[in-house]
């Protein structure tokens, strides 16, 4: 079959055109364009063809081509039919987010608002934008400027003429004209939404240039309040002018596209520049599938950017030259001045977009990777719902004092700070474990239920079979035994208990599961330890010392800063306390501690 194509290849017009390889069953593997078809079709038979290229020539059973009249149409026929068909081969162009667009309706009388959908209904769209608020801003603008509708009242001539509307609100705060009462008539509205369009395409000026002439000739007819409403119009232009970022007055209407590339991925970034002002950005990630020059990735690149903003500029500033042309299309690779600027300010853009998208896949594989994990533990624990929420309780207390316990949260598979707690023993005399871990789960969720909080999938109890039935008293109480699962985890063999089973279960090792029930269980420990720690340095702090009568507390102070403790300084020579606090404080210190 390869020789069968070669013979095909060889046969092709020295035209240009576009050519499409496809599978024995008839599925198109690639779409190329080229100035040559046959230059360009045989070169994938030669000698030095490897890699992704070589393993789809092997798939390919039939080999078709159509010519057009030049480059231009050939880069425009390739970029439709891959955005048609969408080869296994071919770049994919990544666009994984619906960015906003401003939608002119096509009916009478139009409306202007933002959309995510782009229809054929004959609208005018205006977009991509890869920012809401600059769309909202500019909308802003619009609606400041002119008074169009909202509604989406069919305002047909019949409908206007038998008066079956009437004048709302937007009217009487002065925010529409009324049309559908016939208060201004469809081809003044549409003047209107001719200046509307302009605005959107960037050019300000000519909106600006028509009421600064309407301002002169409203103060000549001496009508100053409404030659005043037209100059803070002007001041509206004035102020959204200033918003945008200015980068040279005599760059007047250019694309400018910045370009990046890892091997797997090619970034493209668009900026507008209309009348020296960046007025859209919009930034396209083409994924490589075959070895593809980058000269060919930005020719499509550039058209596709072009198609989907709609630009009609005359030029488009690029950091090297396309392998093909458009038509009517001026490119600069620039070498000074400000059109240099502009690109290394594209390039950045690309650059950013660059990382962002591999910050997102990071992200996005993070997220994957913690819902497979989710539901490794709802099936090694037998759960009906995966354990988005997991708490677990520890109790902490060393030879019986300073009882205390810890609950600690997990979202996701990890950690929620935040919403960690501590508890102090309260119902409890004594070092008894049990008693103070069913006291603690029953305030817990107590409280939860009462508060309304949502409940957690999983609670795990930091010890065996003694802790865990503690723990299903409270939840007995509290009705919520066959609401939530309850699990036990013993220290030494790690087993896992359920209850009322006296067999407990043997996690693998290395199970992602026992892994995310360690943790939780460590960081329980951990946080009641240390809060342990906490209440008992401040328990050591109440010195007895405090006892003595006469013995106030800068002398504790200066004690306890020599000594460290009320054993050490029992041991000390009286002679040594006197020279610190003197002998009459030294005397009561010898009668109470019997130094």
């Amino acid at each position: 079959m390869g020789h069968d194509l070669q013979d095909v290849a060889r046969s092709m017009p020295d035209k240009p055109g576009v050519y499409i390889f496809r599978d024995a069953e008839g599925t198109i593997l690639y779409v190329g364009k080229a100035n040559s078809l046959k230059k360009r079709v045989t070169s994938y038979f030669g000698k030095n063809v490897s890699g992704k290229t070589l393993v789809m020539i092997r798939k390919a059973a039939s080999l078709q081509h159509q010519v057009v009249d030049n480059e231009s149409d050939a880069l425009l026929l390739e970029n439709n039919l891959i955005k048609r068909d969408q080869p296994r081969y071919n770049i994919l162009l990544k666009d994984d987010k619906t960015y906003p667009w401003i939608c002119i309706k096509n009916e009478p009388f139009p409306r202007v608002f933002l959309t995510r959908k782009v229809l054929s209904d004959g609208s005018l769209y205006n977009g991509p934008y890869t920012s809401v608020q600059s769309v909202k801003v500019l909308l802003e603008l619009i609606k400041s400027l002119f008074q169009l509708r909202t509604c989406s009242l069919p305002l047909t001539k019949h409908s206007i003429s038998e008066g079956r509307f009437k004048v709302c609100l937007e009217y009487h705060i002065g925010n529409c004209k009324a049309p559908c009462t016939g208060l201004i008539g469809e081809e003044e509205y549409n003047e209107q939404i001719k200046k509307v369009t302009e605005i959107i395409r960037g050019d300000v000026s000519s909106v600006a240039e028509h009421l600064q002439t309407l301002m002169r000739s409203l103060a000549g007819e001496l009508k100053f309040e409404e030659a005043q409403k037209i100059k803070e119009k002007l001041d509206m232009i004035s102020k959204y002018r200033s918003r945008s970022l200015v980068v040279n007055a005599s760059v007047k209407n250019v694309d400018v596209i910045g370009f990046t590339s890892d091997g797997s991925s090619a970034f493209v970034s668009y900026m507008k520049i209309v009348e020296g002002a960046i007025v859209q950005t919009y930034s396209i990630e083409l994924k490589i599938r075959l070895e593809e020059e980058k000269e060919s990735l930005l020719s499509t690149a550039v058209a596709e950017i072009r198609q989907r903003v709609s630009s009609d500029s005359p030029e488009v500033i690029v950091p090297f030259m396309p392998d093909f042309k458009i038509d009517k299309l001026k490119y600069t690779v620039p070498k000074r001045g400000d059109r240099v600027r502009l690109l290394e300010l594209a390039n950045r853009n690309a650059s950013f977009f660059r990382l962002e998208r591999l910050k997102r896949g990071a992200e996005k594989s993070k997220e994957t990777r913690t819902s497979l994990n989710m539901e490794r533990m709802m099936k090694d624990l037998n759960m009906a719902q995966q354990p988005l929420h997991m708490e677990c309780f520890d109790n902490s207390n060393i030879q019986g004092d300073t009882p205390v316990a810890s609950c600690v949260v997990f979202r996701n598979g990890r950690p929620s700070n935040r919403e960690y707690r501590h508890f102090n023993i309260k119902t409890v005399q004594g070092p008894n474990d049990f008693a103070s871990m069913e006291e603690i789960v029953y305030r817990r969720y107590s409280r939860m239920i009462e508060e309304g909080h949502s409940l957690p999938q999983l609670i795990v109890i930091d010890g065996g079979k003694g802790q865990l039935s503690s723990a299903m008293k409270s939840l007995d109480k509290l009705g919520l035994r066959e609401k939530i699962t309850v699990i036990g985890i013993a220290k030494r063999l790690e087993e896992i208990y359920f209850p009322e089973d006296p067999v407990p279960l043997y996690l693998d090792r290395n199970s992602i599961s026992l892994k995310i029930i360690q943790q939780i269980r460590d960081e329980a420990h951990r946080f009641g330890i240390s809060f342990h720690r906490r209440k008992r340095n401040s328990k050591m702090n109440v010195s007895a010392l405090d006892e003595i009568s006469g013995i106030g507390e800068k002398t504790k102070e200066i004690l306890l800063k020599k000594y460290g403790s009320v054993k050490e300084l029992s041991m000390a020579p009286e002679e040594e306390i006197e020279r610190l606090v003197g002998k009459k404080k030294a005397a009561i210190l010898k009668a109470a501690l019997k130094i």
